[in-house]
């Protein structure tokens, strides 16, 4: 029997880890990808561009940087404040706006391009979020993606936490998103043409002790994670993420860098 999920429920525990800790503190070190993203879209001047559960704003930036109109959006209020603050900071004309990427409150066809950089991924209604992504671009615009994939780090990440608390079942991966033939079901209809690129970014720290404190106090979902676990449960998940560290560092000793692999996604929309 197929299992019911409350995706409503579902989505209220994703808002509150997101909101926990600082996801700053980590957000700003991706924002190589954003740049990258913004350029394989080729984003232009005075284009509208959306960034979709744009957290702390590296796409929203990148795109404001190349002269975009750019609507920045998501569901965790706090992190669009933080993206209007680096915004400000720049000098550059923003538009933020609080969102839900599977409602998102534009008429069709409303920008030149959609973005998104490991977070439209993390919306528990797959074909709802995809939908509402091309809905809002238009016809020959571009949908820029960037998603982990299930086999790099994060996804290993992500499974392990799963191990030490399973999520709800019938619940899809958000990792899904980083499988080249499940993109193709997604926008199945959709698409004129989806491009995928594979590219790593090299998380770095002091060592996985490091890496571990920073994520364990400021990266939402692994806050919540060890702060629903007794004490035993958290030494465990503790042990878990150090080996799995140490045997993807691929760092000199006495350092850490775990490249993580994410796919890079141009989609032409129909």
């Amino acid at each position: 029997m197929t299992a019911v999920v409350d995706l409503n429920a579902l989505k209220s525990r994703q808002q509150a880890a997101w909101a926990s800790g600082n996801y700053a503190v980590v957000g700003t070190t991706l924002q190589l990808v954003g740049e990258l993203l913004a350029e394989a879209c080729d984003l232009r001047w005075d284009e509208r561009v959306l960034d979709v559960a744009a957290g702390n704003g590296n796409a929203t930036l990148a795109a404001a940087r190349r002269g975009a109109k750019v609507t920045s959006t998501d569901y965790v209020a706090a992190l669009l404040d933080q993206g209007a603050e680096r915004a400000r900071a720049e000098g550059l004309d923003v538009r933020f706006q609080a969102a839900d990427a599977e409602a998102l409150p534009f008429e069709d066809a409303s920008f030149d391009a959609v973005v998104s950089t490991f977070g439209v991924m993390f919306s528990p209604d797959h074909a709802k979020a995809s939908s509402e992504l091309a809905r809002v671009c238009r016809p020959g615009g571009r949908i820029g993606l960037a998603n982990w994939t299930p086999e790099g780090f994060i996804g290993h990440m992500f499974k392990t936490l799963g191990r030490h608390l399973p999520p709800p079942a019938g619940v899809q991966p958000p990792s899904r998103w980083g499988v080249e033939s499940y993109l193709h079901t997604l926008f199945e209809g959709l698409a004129a043409s989806i491009v995928v690129t594979p590219r790593f970014f090299n998380f770095r720290y002091r060592s996985a002790a490091h890496f571990i404190d920073v994520f364990r106090r400021w990266y939402g979902p692994m806050n919540k994670a060890f702060a629903a676990l007794p004490a035993e449960g958290a030494a465990a998940l503790e042990s878990d993420l150090t080996e799995l560290l140490n045997r993807m560092n691929r760092a000199d000793p006495g350092s850490l860098r775990v490249p993580s692999e994410y796919l890079e996604i141009l989609i032409t929309r129909r």
